[in-house]
């Protein structure tokens, strides 16, 4: 979802009144229109409204982003985190703790959370019962080692306020990425986008802020250093592969920009060399109808071979997916890791209708053994869909589960769908959770991981070795108190 507190919600506030009270789905995931190869099963219920937004009183935080731990799935919504044991029939919430910055995008390691604030804060805003600054933006550091009682244990502020860490534009989106070799993670850091509170020449900012967090003292965490972007525009999302490949790719703007992060491309995690940028005819923002979003989210196929790029035209509010919008405002891209060099897209099959907001929003991709690409994606109204790309010039879809109109408001389904351990866990902004369980013959054998930040992938799988798994990172494994 594009910075909604900085441009939507300031135009959005004449209409919160009429909207803070939609009709909201219940458990319906089961009862959708569904191939028969995506199986609905457990839901954890949270209903929320997208423009419910805190600090105040706020009963309907939305839904937004997930990470994996073991058993475990945290659920970032507009007033904090769920933590829920993810019995897949049957998933609990174990709590929910409190922290009143919208976004709330979630990266998880070993025993601490990292949680976006994304726009600056309000008068009276709190994190798990703590006085937030007024005018804070950055993240925030939870212990997480008593799962029923997460601790609030430090900060990063990036604002434009003279107090910050380091004078910046908030946190929209975490990419965590471990760096055993220096006993920390590091951090690329999304901004919230344009701030006109900074000095001229940063108010674009256009730039990746990475921030370390200490593995023996993660409350002490801070800003190291600014990668600059290329395109005039800030950063979405960034997608990161590590193993034989290390490379980021950063969704921003019209024009991603891809770089290496160690290895024989150069570079390192907290100085990436800059590679290439990638532009596609038709993702652009220099406004109408026809020219309205910014690349959304990047990520990799596990061999590092493939760049996969979504974007999100209208916001992510706009209903972007009708039969007679043109093809680039609902596909997904492929592009040669190597060069940037196109390789084909795939395209929502699935025509939506004028009440549903969509666009391809979240995904990733299935870790399989037997060398197919299978992208798993959740993309608002249109719900949640299986791809197969293999072929990136015949890609196809596979299995999708797409929910029916949601009324009056437009600003609802699928944040995020994402593939862990042969299930697909879905975050609805209104309902809460969903699981699936896809029964396809695509994702037959795929490997099992001990947690999974969605945006990063530790490891890299060789084209002609996939099915041994090398390059596997276990990474911290299982956290103190985990089940």
């Amino acid at each position: 979802m594009r910075r909604i507190s900085r441009l939507l919600l300031l135009a959005a506030a004449g209409t919160v009144a009429m909207l803070a009270v939609p009709a909201v789905a219940s458990a319906e995931h089961d009862t959708r229109p569904a191939t028969q190869n995506l199986k609905a099963l457990g839901h954890s219920l949270n209903p929320a409204s997208f423009l419910v937004d805190p600090p105040g009183p706020a009963p309907t935080p939305a839904n937004s982003d997930l990470a994996f731990q073991g058993n475990l799935v945290f659920n970032g919504n507009y007033d904090g985190f769920r933590i829920i044991k993810k019995s897949p029939g049957n998933p609990k919430q174990i709590s929910w703790t409190r922290c009143q910055g919208n976004q709330g995008d979630v990266v998880v390691w070993g025993d601490f959370l990292v949680r976006a604030w994304n726009s600056p804060a309000a008068a009276g805003a709190t994190c798990d019962g703590e006085a937030v600054p007024t005018g804070f933006e950055g993240m925030h550091i939870f212990d997480i080692s008593n799962l029923e009682d997460p601790e609030l244990i430090g900060s990063v502020e990036l604002s434009a306020r003279p107090e910050a860490d380091s004078p910046g534009c908030g946190t929209h989106t975490l990419t965590l990425v471990p760096d055993a070799a220096n006993n920390r993670a590091v951090i690329y850091n999304a901004t919230s986008g344009g701030n006109t509170a900074l000095p001229a020449g940063q108010q674009d900012c256009d730039w990746i802020d990475i921030v370390q967090v200490p593995l023996d003292d993660p409350g002490s965490a801070s800003h190291v250093r600014r990668e600059p972007l290329e395109g005039g525009h800030a950063a979405h999302d960034n997608g990161v592969i590590l193993g034989d490949v290390n490379k980021l790719a950063s969704a921003s703007g019209h024009m991603s920009n891809v770089f290496s992060i160690g290895g024989p491309g150069g570079g390192s995690l907290t100085d990436p060399e800059f590679l290439y940028t990638i532009e596609e005819p038709g993702v652009c923002n220099t406004g109408g109808p026809l020219c309205n979003g910014n690349w959304h989210s990047a990520a990799f196929t596990w061999d590092g071979e493939v760049v996969v790029l979504g974007w999100e035209p209208g916001g992510g509010t706009q209903p972007e997916c009708e039969a007679t919008d043109p093809a680039v405002k609902k596909s997904a891209f492929f592009y040669d890791a190597d060069t940037g060099e196109k390789l084909g897209q795939w395209t929502l099959p699935r025509p939506q209708t004028a009440a549903e907001n969509c666009t391809i929003h979240n995904y990733n991709m299935v870790p399989t053994r037997n060398g197919r690409y299978i992208m798993v994606g959740g993309h608002y109204q249109a719900g949640t869909w299986v791809v197969d790309f293999t072929d990136p010039a015949n890609a196809e879809a596979i299995g999708w589960s797409d929910p029916p109109p949601v009324v009056p408001t437009q600003l609802a389904g699928a944040w995020s769908s994402y593939w862990y351990n042969n299930f697909i866990y879905e975050s609805e902004i209104q309902t809460g959770l969903n699981v699936f369980r896809f029964t396809g013959k695509a994702t037959a054998g795929a490997l099992r991981l001990p947690h999974l930040n969605p945006q990063t992938q530790e490891f890299s799988l060789s084209s002609t070795a996939k099915g041994k798994g090398r390059n596997f990172a276990p990474g911290p494994g299982k956290g103190k108190g985990r089940p």
